[in-house]
C-alpha cells in the first residue's frame, strides 16, 4: 500500500518562495508519474506541474517559470519549489502519482495549505 504525504506548506508574502515535499511511504517501485495539483476555495482543481518517471516535466502556464517539480526516486521524494508567489497562487496543494502501469493517479496525499498574503 502506498501512501502520500505532504509537507512544506504555510503563509509567506507575495513575492516569496516555498519548497513542498511530498514523502512516499511503500514501495517507489511501482509509480510511475507524480504530480502537483492545488484547488482553491471555489475554484476547480488545477494540475500545477507533473514529472515522469525518468524525470521529463511539463508545467501549467500560470506556473511555468516560477515552480520547479522534481523528484528524488532513492528518498522516495516529489519536490515542488515555489518562487516569486503570488496571492493568486493561494490554495491546498496535494500530491499524486500514478503506478508505472497506469496514466491515473491513485495515490494522493492529503494536502498542504499555502497562503500568499499580499
Amino acid at each position: 500500500q502506498v501512501q502520500l504525504v505532504e509537507s512544506g506548506g504555510g503563509l509567506v508574502q507575495a513575492g516569496g518562495s516555498l519548497r513542498l515535499s511530498c514523502t512516499v511511504f511503500g514501495s517507489m517501485d511501482s509509480i510511475g508519474t507524480m504530480t502537483w495539483y492545488r484547488q482553491a476555495p471555489g475554484k476547480e482543481r488545477e494540475q500545477v506541474a507533473i514529472i515522469s518517471r525518468g524525470g521529463t516535466t511539463n508545467y501549467a502556464d500560470s506556473v511555468k517559470g516560477r515552480f520547479t517539480i522534481s523528484r528524488d526516486n532513492g528518498k522516495k521524494t516529489l519536490f515542488l519549489q515555489m518562487n516569486s508567489l503570488k496571492p493568486e497562487d493561494t490554495a491546498l496543494y496535494y500530491c499524486a502519482a500514478a503506478s508505472i502501469t497506469s496514466t491515473d493517479f491513485p495515490y494522493r496525499g492529503q494536502g498542504t495549505q499555502v497562503t500568499v498574503s499580499s
